[in-house]
C-alpha cells in the first residue's frame, strides 16, 4: 500500500530526490479519491505540503469532493487545515468548495464560518452557503441570505433560483416564491425546464395547485419530472382524482413514468381508495421492472392497506426481497388504520426480532394501535422502547404518548407527560384536551384551553372539535357560545367537521333551533353533519322533525350510514313512532345495505318497549342473528320498569347480570319494578343480592353552568360554597311542591332507612341541588340547563315537572339517555324515558 510505503519516507530537503516526480501529480490524488482511498490521498497531499508548502489546487478540490461524497467531516477539516497552511484559504474557488464540503458533511456552522471569512463572494459562494442552509432544513435563513445577496447587486443564476425556490416550498412561503417567480421572468429563465419544474413544485407545496397547473400547461418543454411534479402537487394536496387523471394525459402524450411517478400515483390511489387503478399501476410497475424497488414496494403495501386490502398488503410485504423501516412501518400503518391493532403490535415484535430499528413514525402508529385497543401495558412497553431510542423528546411521539395514555383512561399520566414535554405544539395541547374530553373531564379540557391561549398557542380545527365535545358533555352553553365566537374569529366556521361539532354542541345543550339554524347555513354538509342534526332532534324528543330531516337528506342525495339509522330509530322510539321505526329498519337492511349492529337492535327493542309491546320486544331479541349484549337486555329491562312488567323485567335482569355482574343499573331498575308492584319481599331480596354481590350504585352527578363557570353536584353534596342557600331554596321548593300535590316516590331510595330518611335522601339528589343552585343564581324566567351522568330517576322527573310550573321556568335536564324539556308542569318525553 502507498500509505505504508510513505510512512517510511523521512521528511526533509532530500525528500524530493527520493520520491518519483509523478508522485506529486494532482491527478494521482484524484484517482485515489475516486477509488475511495481517501486517507491515502490525504496523506499524499500532506507530503506535498511538507515538501513544497502547497499542493496543486486540483488535489485539494479532489480531496474536498471525496470528503463531501463520504460525509467525512474529520478528514475535511484536515484538508481545510492544509489549505490554510498552504496560504490558499483566500482562494475563492477553494473557499466555495470548502463551504460545499462542510454543508454536505452536515456542519452548517463551519460552512458559514468559511463563507464569512471570505474576502469576496461571487454567485457560486452565495449559492454554496444558501444551499447549505436550505439542505439542512433552515429555509428562513436561506431566504434571508438570498435577500442579502440581492442587496450586493449580484445577479442570481438558474441554479440559485432553484435552491431558493425549494426553500420557499419547504416553508410554504408563497409571497417570497411569487417574488422569485417575478425575478425569474425578468431574467428570462422561465423557459428553463428545471426552473419551471421547481416553480410547479413550489406553488403546489404552497397549496396553489391551480397556479401550478397553469404553469405546467404553459411550459414550452415538459419532461417526466414536470409531469411528476404536477402529479405530486395534486397527490400532496388531497386531489388524488386529479393526479390520476393527469397520468392518463401523460400516457396519451407518450411520456414514460419513472419510479418516483409511480410512488406518487400509488399515494393518490391510497388517498381516494382507488383500488382498481392501484392494481393497474401494480401491473405497470411489474412490466417496467420496478417491483424490486424498496420504495415502490412500500408504496404498494401502503396503497393496498389504505384501500382496505390488508391481506393483499401483507402478501406483498412478505414477498418483498428487501424491506426497510419504511416497508415495516407501511404494513404496521395498514393494520393500525384498519382497526387491526393486535396485528400491528405483533408485527412490531417480528420487526424487532429481525433487527429493524423503528423510527418516530413507526412508534406513532403503534401508539395509535395501543390507544384503539386500550392496551395500556403494551403502550407502557412502547414508552420504554421510545426512551431507549432517545425519541421521547420528539414532539409528535410525545403527543402520541399523551393520546395513548389518555385513551387508556390514564389522564393523570397523560398530563404528567404533557407537562414534562420539552416542546409543546398545537397537536400536544389538542391531544391532552381530547384526553380530558373523551374521559368525561370537560371542565379540565376547558381549563386547559384557557392555559393554551395564555401561552399563545393557536388552536386548530381539531382542538375546537374536542372543546365543543367538552361543552356538550357539560351542557356548558355559554362556554360553547364563546368557542363559537373564537371559531368565527379564526375563520374556521366553514370547516365541515367544526360546523358539525357546533350543531352537535347546540343540540346537546337543548338548543335545537340554534342547531338547525347553523345546520341550514353550512356551506358544505357531509353525512356527519346530517347525523348530528338528526341525533339532536332524536335526543330532544323531536321524532317527527328527525324523520322529516332524514327524508330531506335522502332527497338531497346524501346516503345515510349506520349511524344515521341509529339516530332515526332512536327518534322513532323516543316519539313512539312504531310504524315509522319499523319501516326505517326494513329500508336500512333492504335498500341501503346497512347490516344491523347491536345498537340498531337495541333501538328496535326500545321502540317496541315504549309502544308497550314487551312480549314482541323479547321475542325480537331471541331471534336476533347476533348475540345480544347487555345494552339490548337493559333496554328491555327499562321498558319493563316503565310498564310494570315484573316477569319480563326479571328475565331481562338475569341476562344483564350474567353479562355485567358488577353493574348496579339492573338492580336499581328491578328494585323500582318490585317497589311499584308492591312486592316488598322480592324488593328486600334483590337489595340483599346487590349487597352480597358487592355492587355499588354509581353516585349521581349533575352539572350546571352559571356565569361561564360549570358547577358540579353529587348526591348529598354539602361542599359547595353556597350549600346553605341551596338547602334553604330546596326546603322552600319542597313545601310549595307538596302544596301542589307532590308525593315523594320512596321506591327510588335503595338504602334501608326510615321513610323520613328516604325522603331527605330524595331531596338531595344531584339534579335537585343543581336546580336549586340555578334558581338562586340566574335571572327569573331564564331557562335552567342541567347535565346528569345517570338517567333521571322517577321522583326527580316528577319533582322537576312540578318545579317548572311553580317557578315558571323551562328546565332542561340532559341525562345519560336523552334530554328532558320541562315546562309548565310537563316534560317533552311524556313521562317515558
Amino acid at each position: 500500500m502507498a500509505s505504508i510505503a510513505l510512512g517510511h519516507i523521512q521528511s526533509g530537503d532530500g525528500l524530493r530526490s527520493r520520491v518519483p516526480e509523478s508522485f506529486f501529480n494532482g491527478d494521482k490524488v484524484g484517482k485515489l479519491c475516486r477509488e475511495g482511498r481517501l486517507k491515502e490521498a490525504l496523506h499524499m497531499v500532506e507530503l506535498m505540503v511538507q515538501q513544497t508548502n502547497r499542493a496543486p489546487i486540483g488535489a485539494y478540490v479532489c480531496l474536498l469532493k471525496g470528503c463531501s461524497r463520504r460525509k467525512a467531516l474529520a478528514e475535511g477539516k484536515q484538508v481545510h487545515a492544509l489549505i490554510v497552511q498552504s496560504g490558499l484559504d483566500s482562494n475563492i474557488f477553494l473557499a466555495n468548495t470548502l463551504v460545499h464540503m462542510y454543508a454536505k458533511c452536515g456542519s452548517v456552522l463551519d460552512a458559514d464560518k468559511v463563507f464569512s471569512n471570505m474576502p469576496q463572494h461571487n454567485v457560486y459562494s452565495w449559492t454554496a452557503i444558501i444551499s447549505a442552509y436550505a439542505d439542512s432544513g433552515q429555509g428562513k435563513e436561506a431566504i434571508n441570505l438570498f435577500q442579502q445577496m440581492q442587496e450586493t447587486g449580484l445577479a442570481s443564476d438558474k441554479v440559485l433560483f432553484v435552491v431558493v425556490l425549494k426553500a420557499c416550498a419547504g416553508l410554504a412561503a408563497l409571497e417570497q416564491g411569487k417574488q422569485l417567480h417575478s425575478d425569474i421572468i425578468r431574467r428570462g429563465f422561465q423557459s428553463d425546464v428545471i426552473v419551471g419544474n421547481t416553480l410547479i413544485d413550489m406553488y403546489a407545496k404552497c397549496g396553489c395547485t391551480e397556479d401550478a397547473r397553469e404553469l405546467f400547461n404553459n411550459m414550452s418543454e415538459r419532461d417526466v419530472v414536470s409531469w411528476t411534479a404536477m402529479i405530486a402537487g395534486y397527490a400532496q394536496n388531497g386531489l388524488g382524482k386529479e393526479a390520476l387523471a393527469l397520468y392518463e394525459q401523460m400516457k396519451q402524450e407518450g411520456v414514460q413514468p419513472d419510479n418516483v411517478t409511480f410512488v406518487l400515483l400509488l399515494k393518490a390511489c391510497a388517498s381516494v381508495a382507488a383500488l382498481e387503478q392501484g392494481k393497474q399501476f401494480h401491473s405497470d410497475i411489474i412490466k417496467r421492472g420496478f417491483e424490486s424497488d424498496v420504495i415502490i414496494g412500500s408504496s404498494l403495501v401502503d396503497m393496498y392497506a389504505k384501500c382496505g386490502c390488508t391481506e393483499d398488503a401483507r402478501e406483498l410485504f412478505n414477498n418483498m426481497s428487501e424491506r426497510d423501516v419504511v416497508s415495516w412501518t407501511a404494513m404496521i400503518a395498514g393494520y393500525a388504520q384498519n382497526g387491526r391493532g393486535k396485528e400491528a403490535l405483533a408485527l412490531y415484535e417480528q420487526m424487532k426480532q429481525e433487527g429493524v430499528q423503528p423510527n418516530n413514525v413507526t412508534f406513532v402508529l403503534l401508539l395509535k394501535a395501543c390507544a384503539s385497543l386500550a392496551a395500556l401495558e403494551q403502550g407502557k412497553q412502547l414508552h420504554s422502547d421510545i426512551i431507549k431510542r432517545g425519541l421521547h423528546s420528539d414532539v409528535i411521539v410525545g403527543s402520541s404518548l399523551v393520546d395513548m395514555y389518555a385513551k387508556c383512561g390514564c389522564t393523570e399520566d397523560a398530563r404528567e407527560l404533557f407537562n414534562n414535554m420539552s416542546e409543546q405544539d398545537v397537536v400536544s395541547w389538542t391531544a391532552m384536551i381530547a384526553g380530558y374530553a373523551q374521559n368525561g373531564l370537560g371542565n379540565e379540557a376547558l381549563a386547559l384551553y384557557e392555559q393554551m391561549k395564555q401561552e399563545g398557542v393557536q388552536p386548530d380545527s381539531v382542538t375546537f372539535v374536542f372543546l365543543l365535545k367538552a361543552c356538550a358533555s357539560l351542557a356548558a352553553l355559554e362556554q360553547g357560545k364563546r368557542l363559537h365566537s373564537d371559531i368565527v374569529k379564526r375563520s374556521l366556521q366553514s370547516d365541515v367537521i367544526v360546523g358539525s361539532s357546533l350543531v352537535d354542541m347546540y343540540a346537546k345543550c337543548g338548543c335545537t333551533e340554534d342547531a338547525r339554524e347553523l345546520f341550514n347555513k353550512m356551506s358544505e354538509r357531509d353525512v356527519i353533519s346530517w347525523n348530528a342534526m338528526i341525533a339532536g332532534y332524536a335526543q330532544n324528543g323531536l321524532g317527527k322533525e328527525a324523520l322529516a330531516l332524514f327524508k330531506q337528506m335522502q332527497r338531497e342525495g346524501m346516503k345515510p350510514n349506520e349511524v344515521t339509522y341509529i339516530s332515526v330509530l332512536s327518534a322513532c322510539a323516543h316519539s313512539r313512532l312504531l310504524d315509522e321505526g319499523g319501516y326505517a329498519f326494513d329500508v336500512m337492511c333492504k335498500d341501503h345495505g346497512v347490516t344491523p349492529t347491536r345498537e340498531h337492535y337495541a333501538c328496535m327493542v326500545d321502540l317496541l318497549g315504549r309502544a308497550g309491546c314487551l312480549a314482541d320486544a323479547e321475542l325480537f331479541i331471541n331471534k336476533m342473528p347476533i348475540q345480544p349484549d347487555s345494552v339490548v337486555w337493559m333496554t328491555l329491562l327499562g321498558a319493563a320498569r316503565n310498564h310494570g312488567h315484573v316477569e319480563i323485567g326479571r328475565r331481562a335482569f338475569d341476562r344483564v347480570v350474567k353479562l355485567e355482574p358488577k353493574n348496579a343499573a339492573p338492580y336499581v331498575l328491578l328494585s323500582n319494578i318490585y317497589a311499584a308492584a308492591g312486592r316488598k319481599d322480592e324488593l328486600a331480596k334483590i337489595r340483599n343480592e346487590m349487597k352480597d354481590a358487592g355492587v355499588k350504585k354509581m353516585p349521581g352527578c349533575s352539572w350546571i353552568e352559571v356565569d361561564n363557570k360549570v358547577h358540579a353536584f353529587v348526591v348529598g353534596d354539602a361542599t359547595h360554597p353556597q350549600s346553605k342557600e341551596i338547602l334553604a331554596e330546596l326546603d322552600r321548593l319542597v313545601g310549595l311542591m307538596k302544596e301542589a300535590g307532590y308525593v315523594p316516590d320512596l321506591s327510588f331510595v335503595l338504602d334501608d332507612v326510615e321513610d323520613e330518611g328516604k325522603e331527605n335522601a330524595l331531596c338531595l339528589h344531584s339534579e335537585k341541588l343543581a336546580i336549586a343552585f340555578g334558581l338562586i343564581n340566574t335571572p327569573p324566567r331564564t331557562p335552567i340547563r342541567i347535565k346528569k351522568n345517570l338517567r333521571v330517576c322517577g321522583d326527580c322527573h316528577n319533582a322537576t315537572k312540578i318545579i317548572s310550573k311553580i317557578v315558571a321556568r323551562e328546565i332542561i335536564v340532559m341525562d345519560a339517555n336523552r334530554s328532558h324539556h320541562f315546562k309548565d308542569g310537563f316534560c317533552i318525553c311524556g313521562d317515558y324515558w
